[in-house]
């Protein structure tokens, strides 16, 4: 079946095309990965409890592993009608990029067969309009730039999936892959596109939304870190671009943490707030990695970034919540 002929089945009957409202102020940003549809959907509650301007979508949204479109949609529509995810999309506008498992196969690459389809069902699921520049674009990368006046903040979310080069599989137990050192992540056309978005932008805040680590490098799951030349290409742009105080957001690990690393030429610290787990969380409690600040959080989880100003300055709260909306650990960040 090809992209025209699945795409012509999929259930239209949840898409509701609106755009989202970039007028308002962002104060409280929620984000998440890692969302099994046969597991309690009960954090949904927890998070709206946090009145969040935005939730942002981080990947593995659905568990489908499926590039047939008409079994992709049905899942995701049994996600959007959910009565307890339907009470936060009623409130809450919700942006958000897939990962492997909701693009398509465990680990997918650009070679996966009828990407085209999977991405149109992840921009259906978001109501994505049809008018939106995303929908004529290989690739389901976006950007969104909120508020008004001064306190301007841009939400970048990259496609780490539909470009990404493929990965030789490594037998030993503490690393699945080795590394593709001429591999590329994003494809040149989302390269450009990112350093479009990044150069000369008026925004006082930058959040560049991966569904992949960034920043840790010590662990064998997926990650910038396979992709050396990629990795550095990204650091190097950051320096070139100066874009006014940005920190990444993460998912895929099924865990919580919080990276830094202090890049020469780039005037603040780089943060990568990783929130993975929200129906499942992994085995193990610790893991190496020497740009953690503070602990692994090792229960379900989802991300919070509070946002306040001084003097045209962002503070961010970086809070790590969970069932019963528990605060299990935070950093606060003066840019």
């Amino acid at each position: 079946m090809d992209d025209d002929e699945s795409e012509k089945g999929v259930d239209m009957e949840a898409f509701q095309p609106r755009p989202i409202d970039t007028s308002k102020d962002l104060q409280v940003i929620a984000f998440g990965s890692c969302n099994k549809l046969n597991l309690p959907q009960n954090i949904w509650g927890d998070i709206a409890a946090n009145n969040p301007n935005l939730w942002i979508w981080l990947g593995d949204i659905i568990y489908a592993d499926t590039t047939n479109t008409r079994a992709l949609a049905a899942h995701y529509k049994r996600l959007k009608t959910h009565p307890e995810y339907k009470k936060l999309r009623d409130k809450t506008p919700i942006i958000g990029i897939y990962d492997d498992h909701d693009y398509g196969a465990n680990d997918g690459d650009k070679n996966l067969p009828n990407k085209r389809g999977t991405k149109k069902c992840l921009l259906d699921f978001l109501d994505v309009p049809y008018s939106a520049p995303v929908r004529k674009q290989e690739g389901a990368y976006q950007s969104y730039t909120f508020g008004k006046g001064e306190n301007l903040v841009k939400v970048i979310l990259l496609d780490t999936r539909y470009f990404r080069d493929p990965l030789a599989h490594d037998p030993s137990p503490d690393q699945r892959y080795f590394p593709n050192p001429d591999g590329d992540i994003l494809g040149e056309a989302q390269w450009a596109w990112l350093e479009r978005e990044l150069t000369n932008s008026p925004a006082k805040l930058h959040i560049l939304g991966s569904s992949i680590q960034v920043l840790a490098n010590e662990h064998g799951h997926e990650k910038w870190g396979y992709f050396p030349n990629s990795r550095k290409r990204l650091f190097q742009l950051l320096v070139k671009t100066q874009p006014a105080n940005l920190i990444i957001l993460s998912g895929d690990r099924h865990m919580a943490e919080i990276s830094r690393l202090d890049l020469a030429g780039l005037p603040y610290p780089l943060y990568d707030f990783s929130s993975s787990g929200l129906t499942h969380i992994r085995s193990t409690s610790s893991e190496l990695n020497r740009m953690r600040v503070g602990d692994m959080i090792v229960k379900r989880n989802f991300g919070l970034l509070k946002i306040q100003w001084d003097t045209g300055r962002p503070i961010l709260i970086m809070e790590v919540r969970g069932v019963e909306n528990e605060l299990l650990y935070d950093v606060t960040v003066k840019y």
